[in-house]
């Protein structure tokens, strides 16, 4: 997200140089290019003349440190102030806050927002988030009793998140709804009752009125809003509408990867004085990450996030399976086509490379620019299938993979025996890897994988399904 403003930031990083001190005369461009790049992301205008004004502020006079140039200086501060205007606080450690659920069980989470802003699925990711990360019982009930499709959504999503779901009355109005599934949480021993309430089109007074009297009536400790992260300047407009009615403590920022501008993000802490509790950050239902200002600086000034890449792979990766692996190496076993299309399901379970590559630093985002990750993530399934129509035998012994049999192997996985050929290859190439590890030399593991085919020899990716 927020590419404009990487971009900018770049360019002008390498501009500013030979010189020890920060003034307005050396600052003056980059200063501009933020502005416009911040103006371009859709972030509101009275918010990007304060984070101007507080970043020359903090910049005039500054002196550079030896290690430093100008540029890297200056993005020092800017990154500053994003965790400050993103997080109300200057203070890292406060950039990370979750939910508050200090409070006699079951604790009432209240969700508000507009229709199609993603509500009910984020019900859905937060009850999962809950149940997998603070072990909590929850339980999920909808309000809206105007949409039948959304009573049935949360109740597929609730089913996909492992959590309760209680089924809401016909013909009931949404402040019984909620009492009633307060009473079942109470009997059953639920820690949290989450409430998805009726969203609209637009605002409207009766919207406004009945969510204001669900709040009354079930005096939530958290109420959050779900916001759209491409609704840009709607999205602040909508979200300071709602804290004027009811006491907002939070925001959920829904479909942050799909919104290259992202302006959001930057506005809606500024604009309501609530902080950004979780992003969502694809359609899957654990696509939900407790937002870090922090981190989310670093994104959008290029530094990548390497640590949600850790995250990722601790969800997603199955450690056994991978502990088993490295006891097979260790005892000198030879890396395989089973071995190998393990890890190519392991990179398609962490979303992909298109994924990965997000929260990559900006020089090797730069790398894998006009490389067609679309077609390297339509591969997998196909090298996975190539690797299937195999005999168990030739998995474990890819040598015997001959003329022939790779006639046979094309014809069962539907593919060509020329892309049997380059699967083939792309499988020698980590062979070769692995045969490096196995040494013991990790900078000739490092120098095998730079020396892979496509994007920094990312395994199973060489050429990225070019053809």
């Amino acid at each position: 997200m927020l590419e404009n403003l990487t971009e900018r930031l770049a360019r002008v990083v390498k501009n500013i140089k030979g010189e020890a001190r920060l003034t307005e005369s050396n600052t003056q461009e980059m200063l501009r290019e933020v502005r416009l790049a911040l103006l371009d992301a859709d972030v509101a205008l009275h918010v990007v003349k304060d984070f101007i004004a507080k970043v020359k502020q903090k910049a005039m006079g500054q002196e550079v440190q030896s290690s430093l140039t100008p540029g890297q200086a200056m993005v020092g501060i800017v990154h500053k102030e994003l965790v400050s205007l993103m997080s109300g606080s200057e203070d890292p450690a406060q950039a990370r806050m979750q939910l508050n659920l200090a409070v006699a069980p079951p604790a009432v989470v209240l969700m508000a927002g507009l229709q199609g802003a993603g509500k009910t699925t984020t019900v859905g990711k937060l009850a999962k988030w809950l149940r997998e990360t603070q072990k909590k019982r929850v339980l999920t009930v909808s309000c809206d009793v105007y949409r039948p499709a959304a009573i049935e959504q949360l109740r597929l999503v609730s089913e996909q998140a492992g959590v309760d779901v209680f089924p809401t009355p016909e013909r009931a109005n949404p402040v019984d709804i909620a009492q009633q599934a307060l009473d079942h949480a109470r009997r059953h021993l639920h820690d949290v009752v989450l409430v998805d309430t009726a969203g609209r089109l637009a605002i409207d007074e009766e919207m406004m009125r009945e969510i204001a009297q669900l709040h009354a009536a079930v005096r939530p400790i958290e109420t959050l809003f779900t916001v759209d992260a491409m609704q840009g300047q709607d999205a602040v407009r909508t979200a300071s509408a709602f804290k004027e009615t009811i006491p907002l403590t939070g925001v959920m920022l829904t479909k942050i990867d799909g919104d290259s501008r992202g302006g959001a993000v930057l506005s809606v802490r500024a604009v309501t004085g609530c902080p950004i509790k979780f992003v969502g950050t694809s359609e899957k239902i654990d696509g939900l990450e407790a937002f870090d200002a922090e981190r989310m600086a670093n994104r959008i000034l290029g530094m990548g996030d390497i640590l949600a890449i850790v995250e990722q792979a601790q969800k997603t990766v199955d450690l056994k399976t991978a502990e088993k692996m490295a006891e097979k190496f260790k005892s000198g076993g030879r890396f395989d086509l089973n071995d190998f299309k393990m890890q190519i399901g392991q990179m398609r379970n962490m979303g992909g490379l298109s994924s990965l590559v997000d929260k990559l630093p900006a020089q090797m985002q730069q790398a894998a620019k006009g490389a067609d990750l679309s077609a390297a993530e339509k591969s997998i399934p196909r090298m996975e299938g190539i690797i299937n129509a195999m005999t168990p035998k030739e998995r474990r012994h890819p040598e015997l993979l001959k003329a022939s049999r790779k006639r046979r192997i094309a014809a069962g996985a539907g593919v060509s025996v020329q892309e049997v050929n380059r699967m083939l290859n792309q499988f020698e190439q980590m062979q070769e890897m692995m045969k490096k590890m196995q040494k013991g030399g990790l900078a000739k593991m490092m120098r095998a994988v730079g020396g892979m085919k496509g994007l920094g020899g990312l395994p199973g990716m060489g050429g990225f399904g070019k053809r």
